[in-house]
């Protein structure tokens, strides 16, 4: 079932309800809990066993028509080993931190994320304050005011960013380099775990081009370089971009105000903040059910296989305010060209045009 409702009625029922946070996963039932080891592992085997595969056929690929498709689900199998990592992080996969943290970690190598350091951006500052407006820093709205403020560089940047084509760009560049690279959280573990993921992304780096370059006769830079690229730079390119889209249709839709610190709560948050998704069953084999994605937030130690579950039970009861639509890729265009700028006082999403009206001055530049 698809609901469409517009944001002013449900934000003011929702407001009018008082609902918490208790209450809302008071709905979900006890069976959405359940979380054998066994299943969690032989999942992330299964996960381990078609990653092996796609790239073991890629390394051998070189025909346009093999290395096309053999890229496209790289960069899914990329992403249904994150899932278990994410999951393992949330301790929703395993009872056991030790083995969450072994499993999620090595999950998370081929996506170059450190388990504890992206755990802390994660976890603590994104589940906990989710869609609120200062706090949330994933896909983060600024208002036509600050837009204003911005020069020429960062308006451009926006742009890009906040366009059809950016997911990619904005997750590698302000997800992925200043929150997994540049910057240690202040959290144990964390600096181990970068230098562990830098580790092997040196290491597999250099045996890639090695391997490349020796394949022939004799050393060959460029035939080293282009394996490096074909195995790991495009695959991790298109991880990017599937992430970066995964993370933007889950928040950022026209159905979604997001809200201040004082009109903000962890109810509204997590039960308003998120669009579930039922997708196809191709894709959904790698994404592990996380497009339905409001039960995660209202209770992250849910597993991934019981998602469906956990939203049966919370719209039984809270039905009117649970957002589900099956028109992904509709939707992320419509958002990526209408959901440009946000207004915090009216609580409404503007496109740039709209935003130059609404009385913000916005200069007028050339989408990028």
């Amino acid at each position: 079932m698809e609901q469409t409702v517009r944001n002013d009625t449900v934000a003011d029922r929702f407001s009018e309800r008082k609902l918490t946070w208790k209450s809302i996963k008071d709905s979900i039932p006890a069976t959405a809990y359940e979380n054998p080891t066994l299943r969690g592992l032989l999942y992330f085997a299964r996960d381990l066993f078609v990653f092996a595969g796609i790239f073991g056929l890629l390394y051998f690929a070189e025909s346009w028509y093999f290395l096309l498709p053999l890229w496209f689900f790289a960069a899914l199998s990329i992403s249904s080993l994150f899932v278990i990592g994410h999951d393992a992080a949330h301790g929703a996969l395993f009872q056991s931190k030790r083995l969450s943290y072994w499993v999620g970690q090595i999950a998370m190598l081929p996506s170059l994320h450190a388990y504890n350091q992206w755990a802390y951006g994660h976890n603590r500052v994104h589940h906990g304050h989710t869609i609120k407006l200062e706090a949330d820093f994933v896909w983060h709205p600024v208002s036509p005011e600050q837009y204003q403020k911005m020069n020429l560089f960062q308006r451009m940047l926006h742009r890009l960013y906040w366009s059809p084509v950016g997911a990619g760009p904005y997750y590698f560049t302000e997800i992925w380099l200043k929150g997994m690279l540049l910057y240690t959280a202040p959290q144990k573990g964390a600096l181990r775990d970068k230098l562990l993921v830098i580790g092997f992304l040196l290491s597999v780096s250099g045996g890639l081009f090695l391997a490349g370059a020796y394949a022939g006769s004799g050393f060959e830079p460029m035939a080293g370089l282009w394996m490096w690229t074909k195995v790991f730079l495009i695959p991790f390119i298109g991880w990017n971009y599937t992430m970066g889209f995964t993370v933007y249709v889950h928040h950022i839709n026209d159905q979604i105000p997001w809200k201040g610190r004082k009109d903000w709560s962890p109810a509204y948050g997590q039960l308003f903040g998120t669009v579930n998704y039922h997708i196809p069953a191709l894709f959904n084999f790698f994404f592990h059910n996380i497009f339905i994605h409001m039960p995660h937030h209202v209770q992250v130690r849910i597993p991934f296989y019981h998602l469906n579950t956990a939203l049966e039970g919370i719209k039984s009861v809270y039905g009117e305010y649970v957002i589900e639509r099956r028109t992904v890729f509709r939707d992320y265009f419509h958002s990526t060209m209408n959901c440009k700028l946000f207004d915090p006082e009216k609580g409404e999403w503007l496109s740039y045009k709209e935003g130059r009206l609404s009385g913000g001055g916005l200069p007028a530049i050339t989408s990028a």
